[in-house]
């Protein structure tokens, strides 16, 4: 492996991965540091799956331009990248007149934003759209652009295209320091040191702390947990746009952003699930992926009031995420503390002083709909420092896996005829084939977890949540890594699946 690169990433989540794939368009050499054993293990892994329009942001913004660009630009991103998008359009509704009023703000805010499609609906049209939701809706407000995508496709596709031409990625790579000698980085990391000209800060939520590695705090992060429920496919259609709730008796936080009820929000995924949630609730612990009682209980409360039919009884799972919520810091009592309110728009900075050191810091809602346009937006900053032009050999198509549930039967026969492996059915829910689990680990980056084959093919997410499908996908995980099944793991750092680990004889 190389040891000196134009520029490394550091953090494999989406913004990391498309950041790669951009620097590598102007032929950068480009290494990708991750401290885990996989992409997609943080922040990028849980999160409400929207794509979002750009009515939510302030006017005037980075964040707002970013936003309605990546929207309109979605779909040709997701035929380039083979993944799967569905432009199903969302409802914000409401019950009364605070909420219309936030409702009636956001149409105006998306109309100077440039956001096309959204308009204001009573509430006869609003039950004809989505007849399933609560009596007394006094408006909502449509927009038409709204979509939803798997977070974990589409970050498998961005670091398989960016390593297709011809990033590196480094897993297992933790990154404990950071130093600066005659225009030079060295990065120092669990599996090596390594040099090189710029460095893009993607590392979530401890983008602060790498910074930090090498400059004075400015801007800090403290984690929200949002709780999710996860309803099975036999729930699809209950609901058929992605549904915002105002409610009327919403918290406000304080300054420091500890609570805050932001409403129900309800999902129709590309794999025809139902996500509800998030919760809004501060978090101690960057770490911990643990759910909590109160945020379902304030998702229990909300459902009663939004879609008190929502068959619950088709709840598969839950699960909680972490979110990054920035604030400007400053030194007082002999420490750093924050100060002011948490900061919403998109927070990039130049500590270096020049673009060699970019941090992307509390890249927040609607981080996954605008990695593609951030990671372009710090290419061209260190293209136009290097002086780098576009690579004509760079190729931005990765063409989409076989997916045999997706297809008509004369297409998997012959597809079978030539790859056996593809009829053999490993999860039943999602009908994946030991040929896509076994595509799955080859491709590069490569799944080397259970969790990380659910993140590519889907295996493991269906009804049984893996029940049928797990002791089948370890064999395969084992015969493809030359390991014992014993050695594979859930989901890294530890996971083991099976009684024993890599202490056993």
């Amino acid at each position: 492996m190389r040891t000196e690169y134009d520029a490394a990433v550091i953090g494999a989540g989406l913004l990391g991965c498309f950041a790669a794939r951009e620097l590598v368009r102007y032929g950068l050499h480009t290494v990708v540091l991750e401290e885990r054993e996989d992409i997609c293990t943080g922040i990028s892994r849980a999160n409400s799956a929207i794509v979002y329009t750009g009515c939510d942001t302030k006017p005037g913004t980075i964040k707002t331009e970013m936003c309605v660009r990546a929207n309109r630009g979605f779909d040709d991103l997701c035929r380039e990248l083979g993944v799967r998008f569905s432009r199903c359009g969302s409802l914000m509704i409401c019950f009364g007149s605070g909420g219309l009023e936030v409702l009636k703000k956001k149409y105006d805010q998306g109309l100077k934003n440039g956001v096309q499609g959204i308009r204001m609906l009573g509430p006869e049209e609003t039950y004809e759209m989505e007849p399933h939701l609560a009596s007394g809706i006094m408006a909502s407000l449509y927009a038409e652009g709204t979509g939803t995508v798997l977070p974990w496709e589409l970050c498998c596709a961005a670091a398989e295209n960016a390593a297709a031409n011809g990033a590196e990625f480094r897993f297992d790579s933790r990154v404990t320091g950071v130093t600066r000698s005659a225009g030079e980085y060295t990065i120092r990391t669990t599996s090596g040191d390594i040099r090189t000209r710029s460095v893009i800060d993607c590392a979530g939520l401890f983008a602060d702390e790498i910074q930090e590695m090498l400059f004075e705090p400015t801007v800090r992060l403290f984690p929200k947990r949002g709780d999710y429920y996860v309803l099975d496919t036999k729930a699809q259609g209950y609901i058929s746009h992605v549904i915002f709730h105002e409610p009327e008796d919403k918290k406000k936080s304080d300054e420091f952003d500890k609570g805050g009820d932001k409403g129900l929000t309800l999902v129709p995924t590309v794999e025809g699930n139902i996500l509800v949630g998030p919760s809004n609730m501060p978090a101690d612990d960057k770490r911990s992926r643990a759910t909590e009682r109160d945020g379902f209980e304030l998702l229990d409360r909300r459902i009663s009031e939004v879609v008190p039919d929502l068959p619950m009884r088709h709840m598969i799972r839950s699960f909680s995420s972490l979110r990054p919520n920035p604030f400007n810091v400053e030194l007082s009592g002999g420490g750093y503390v924050r100060s002011g309110k948490s900061i919403s728009n998109f927070t990039i900075m130049e500590p270096g002083g020049d673009p060699s050191f970019l941090s992307f810091i509390g890249i927040k809602t609607p981080g996954m709909t605008c990695a593609q346009q951030l990671g372009r937006y710090a290419a061209e900053k260190l293209a136009a420092y290097f002086g780098a032009e576009e690579d004509p050999r760079f190729d931005p198509v990765r063409s989409a896996p076989v997916r045999m549930a997706d297809l008509p039967l004369s297409e998997r026969d012959a597809i079978i005829k030539t790859r056996p492996d593809y009829g053999r059915i490993v999860c039943r829910c999602r009908g994946v084939s030991e040929g896509e689990i076994i595509d799955a680990i080859k491709s590069v980056p490569g799944a080397v977890t259970a969790d990380g084959i659910k993140r590519r093919t889907g295996a493991g997410g269906g009804r049984c949540q893996g029940g049928f499908c797990t002791q089948k996908t370890i064999e395969i995980l084992a015969r493809e890594l030359g390991c014992r099944p014993e050695d594979i793991t859930k989901d890294g750092c530890g996971s083991y699946i099976l009684t024993g680990g890599e202490t056993d004889a």
